[in-house]
């Protein structure tokens, strides 16, 4: 349970920055169903999505960024004038092999650096003061997994950073021993890399392992990543990573961030990446994220390329996390698939804001309070929970996954469904909440593997199910529909005819179609968004995604506005679920993402010339873009769910 330190001075009737007063007319005086004593004013600071809560007596606001922006201290607090922080790099994408070529090695999780309690000596971080003033805060993204069928094509981690705490990507996935990838090693490493030497006190990252037959597992924040084997021998699993409880305290029911451990525990980053299998006799079982019985920490597991028996999916690491992608293996004759990209990197911010006991009246995700309503923010899969005495109407906003772009000059994805609703709710309850990702690009040139895939599905319990964005065309690959009931919004179409896309489920337009092929094809159409249907192409020239919506205004917290959504037209904030931009043949114009001057709301544009697409934002459902000639598409970027009811 916690309270606001916004400076607005338009909600609940209390002056500028008056934590205090808050506290006292919404929970000391029973307005929001509490008992509560409280002492205290903590900084006044606004960025990324807010989780308040009390560890003990103690409330902690926590500042969490999975995409960049600036932690922005207005005025000093009661509690002095330190932070702590957790700042997590891009994972490193996992290795794919030529055929035949073996199992190849799971990706390193992104360099990790707090001064948390949790983070364990002498890694841990000193002191961080701060003052009136902007702190910029850069989210690196994950690596991209090894394209299929060719070595050495993983690309590493991207460096996050808070103020002055920068971490190194994870490394790259590649070949065994004697043959690290040419990139190198960063914050872990993949294969038989050494662990990156760290240029920055604190920062967590260990070896990945090399791999023989089968591929090694990349290194974890926590633990090294272990080796793979012989003919037919597992994959390695990747290292361990590591439990940092910044974001929701020790709890170990809070799931708003991270991925969850050994023992079912939470707040987990930075897991490696696990090995791919063997394509010889033998188990041919691929190594797991982030160590044995995962995946765990975000790190992904390994795969085996099919028609393998018995066959397992390569992961992507999990965004927001650091995780390593999982490497795969080169099945001779078989069909070859790419190694599994790197999760997306997170920073957290979190301070004392009061001294307080209460109880809440739910649990689950970030917690805020913003006019009067107590807003759960998921943008990670968790549990929204609540006791007997819970008795209200909620309001919420459902978004599924983003569709993933097409390949070469290929169509752009359709948004996740967009999906605006209340419903009362008494308690007991305890409903699931499982976050859609976004759908994988098309890759490849004039391939049945150029086409996007459709983002998952995104579920709120037994309260509604709403399905992701489809997939953009390529050149072989219909564009595809969004499913009913409850779809989102149709991929782009490159020159393959067919799929038509989806305008929404039977229970509303919850999405919109994509763009056609251009009767001289040589440019792919925008996918749908929320608000409009995609733009064909013309001539060489990509489509237009459709536009976006903007989040209900319940949820338009000003606190938010740099980390709920992105912009829209005219500037505006609070946009998601915009259509991917379709990709450009040759030097011509590709497609903007999420309407016409763009990239809006999220929405990834299409890339032009020989440049690959533009991936969807996470957590606004938006298409990924469609790639440029002979260029691959983007991934699309993953849903939300938002959750509010009268404090």
């Amino acid at each position: 349970m916690g309270a606001r330190s916004s400076k607005n001075t338009t909600q609940n009737n209390r002056s500028d920055g008056h934590l205090l007063e808050y506290f006292r007319n919404t929970f000391v005086r029973g307005g929001g169903g509490t008992n509560a004593s409280i002492s205290g004013e903590g900084l006044t600071a606004t960025g990324g999505v807010i989780s308040d809560y009390t560890d003990g007596s103690t409330v902690y606001r926590a500042h969490i960024f999975t995409s960049s922006g600036t932690f922005d201290v207005t005025a000093p607090g009661t509690f002095g004038d330190t932070v702590e922080y957790l700042v997590v790099a891009g994972g490193g994408g996992g290795g794919s092999a030529a055929p035949a070529g073996g199992g190849r090695g799971g990706g390193g999780a992104g360099g990790l650096r707090s001064n948390h309690p949790d983070m364990p000596a002498p890694l841990k971080g000193s002191v961080f003061p701060v003052s009136v003033s902007s702190y910029p805060v850069v989210i690196g993204a994950g690596g991209i997994g090894g394209q299929a069928g060719t070595e050495n094509t993983s690309t590493r981690g991207i460096d996050s950073s808070f103020s002055t705490i920068t971490c190194s990507g994870g490394g790259a996935g590649g070949l065994g021993t004697g043959n690290p990838h040419p990139l190198g090693p960063g914050g872990s490493a993949a294969n038989d890399g050494t662990a990156n030497t760290p240029p920055y006190p604190g920062q967590a990252g260990n070896i990945g392992a090399p791999p023989n037959e089968s591929g090694g597992g990349g290194g974890g924040a926590g633990g090294a990543g272990s080796g793979g084997g012989g003919t037919g021998s597992p994959g390695g699993p990747g290292g361990a990573g590591l439990r940092i409880t910044i974001a929701g305290g020790p709890s170990p029911t809070f799931t708003g961030v991270g991925k969850p451990g050994p023992g079912g525990t939470n707040q987990w980053y930075a897991g490696g990446g696990g090995g791919g299998g063997s394509w010889n006799l033998g188990p041919k079982v691929a190594g797991d994220g982030g160590g044995p019985g995962g995946p765990y920490a975000g790190g992904g597991n390994g795969g085996n390329a099919p028609p393998i028996t018995p066959h397992r999916d390569v992961e992507n690491g999990y965004s927001a996390t650091g995780g390593g992608g999982g490497g795969t293996t080169g099945n001779p004759g078989g069909n070859i698939v790419p190694g599994g990209s790197g999760g997306s990197g997170i920073v957290v911010v979190r301070y004392q804001i009061a001294s307080l006991t209460a109880t809440s009246k739910a649990t689950g995700g970030a917690i805020s309070y913003y006019g009067g309503k107590t807003i759960h923010t998921f943008t990670s899969s968790g549990t929204f929970a609540a006791p007997p005495s819970f008795n209200e109407t909620i309001e919420y906003l459902v978004v599924g996954g983003g569709g993933g772009g097409g390949a070469d000059w290929g169509g752009g994805g359709g948004a996740g469904a967009f999906v605006p609703g209340t419903t009362p709710l008494t308690g007991p309850f305890s409903h699931n909440i499982a976050i859609g990702g976004g759908g994988t690009y098309g890759y490849g040139t004039n391939a049945p593997t150029g086409g996007g895939s459709n983002g998952d599905q995104t579920v709120f319990g037994t309260i509604i199910t709403v399905k992701g964005g489809g997939g953009g065309g390529g050149e072989q690959v219909a564009a595809k529909s969004s499913s009913d009931p409850n779809g989102g919004s149709g991929g782009g179409s490159q020159r393959a005819p067919g799929g038509a896309p989806s305008s929404g489920g039977a229970g509303g337009t919850y999405g919109n179609p994509g763009g056609n092929y251009d009767t001289n094809p040589e440019g792919g159409a925008g996918g749908g968004g929320a608000g409009s249907a995609g733009s064909s192409a013309t001539s060489n020239d990509g489509g237009i995604g459709g536009t976006g919506l903007q989040i209900p205004s319940t949820f338009r917290d000003p606190k938010a506005a740099t980390a709920l959504g992105r912009p829209g037209p005219g500037g505006a904030s609070y946009w998601i679920a915009g259509g991917g931009g379709g990709g450009a043949y040759g030097s011509a114009g590709p497609g903007s993402g999420g309407g016409p001057g763009g990239p809006y709301a999220g929405a990834g544009p299409g890339g032009g010339g020989s440049v690959n697409g533009t991936a969807g934002l996470s957590n606004t459902g938006s298409g990924g873009g469609g790639g440029g000639s002979n260029a691959n598409g983007s991934t699309g970027g993953s849903g939300i769910v938002l959750i509010a009811y009268p404090s």
